[in-house]
């Protein structure tokens, strides 16, 4: 008789424990999240992988570099937020995630010959100070002492100097499906050196963007006229809804715009190189 009113009192007991945790505005772990729904659409998304392509279906092909100024306010997007939130990452801070997790190599030249070592690409993305600052304290006597510190090592300095994105492509016709295409091969990060504005921008490092892919399909883009309709960095790149300057196109000098052409002659230029890949796809079509 008293196991049997031992097992009725328990099954009271976790009875009304499960109806507690059932009424509504009672919350458990995990269930406290950022957002009124899971956001599911980018965790589990996939970049599209690109078609098999034969040099034998390659007609005509041309290389295109770009730079994509962080200032522009289409670019915007890629360049905030500065500093960390929860829930967005700018296109530096994805990159420098995977970076320094060893996922993706961080490259010294653009033609993905020389990679930078973890512990040097570390150096340059942490700054650590060089000079101390004096920190006034009091001793068990009562005297005044003054003790010399490091002030903390400054991690965020290259999200917030970002300034410009370099895009190495290849352009070409492939006449199996009778189309012009591009793919992006790599990119290269310029910024500011902190505190020297005035110094110009400097190239940081280049990635292999066939080996970024992966990670730009998994996270999401501010969208400034729908939050919930938010798209993915490899959405970005792939629908090319980035504004760009043509800098340099395959030449027998390897030579870039800059180098021969100035201000308004030098947007000429890189006019004519956007034109003539335009004028070879509708020659193609021209009857």
């Amino acid at each position: 008789m008293v196991n049997f009113v031992k097992i009725f009192l328990l099954a009271v007991f976790f009875g009304l424990a499960i109806n507690v945790s059932a009424q509504p505005g009672v919350f458990q772990p995990g269930d406290y999240r950022d957002g009124v729904y899971a956001k599911e659409n980018a965790v589990y998304r996939r970049y599209i992988p690109y078609t098999h392509l034969r040099e034998a279906d390659v007609t005509w092909q041309k290389r295109v570099w770009r730079r994509i100024d962080m200032r522009e306010k289409q670019n915007q997007p890629l360049y905030f937020p500065k500093e960390i939130v929860v829930g967005r990452m700018s296109l530096m801070q994805v990159v420098l995630k995977y970076i320094l997790k060893g996922q993706i190599i961080a490259f010294e030249d653009e033609g993905f010959l020389k990679p930078y070592e973890l512990t040097k690409i570390r150096q340059k993305v942490i700054i650590q100070p060089t000079d101390s600052v004096d920190q006034v304290g009091i001793n068990e006597a009562g005297e005044e002492v003054i003790t010399k510190i490091l002030p903390p090592a400054d991690s965020l300095w290259m999200f917030e100097n970002f300034t410009s994105l370099e895009l190495k492509e290849d352009w070409f016709f492939d006449k199996q499906k009778s189309s012009l295409e591009v793919r992006i091969l790599g990119m290269g990060f310029y910024a500011t050196k902190k505190g020297k504005e005035d110094a110009g921008e400097m190239i940081q490092f280049y990635t292999y963007f066939p080996a970024c892919r992966l990670f730009f399909a998994k996270h999401e883009v501010y969208n400034v006229k729908n939050d919930s309709e938010r798209r993915t960095f490899e959405d970005i790149f792939w629908k090319r809804q980035f504004s760009s300057v043509a800098i340099k196109e395959s030449n027998m000098y390897d030579r870039s715009i800059d180098s021969y052409s100035k201000g308004i002659d030098a947007l000429l230029e890189s006019d004519r190189i956007k034109y003539d890949i335009f004028k070879y796809e509708h020659d193609m079509w021209h009857f």
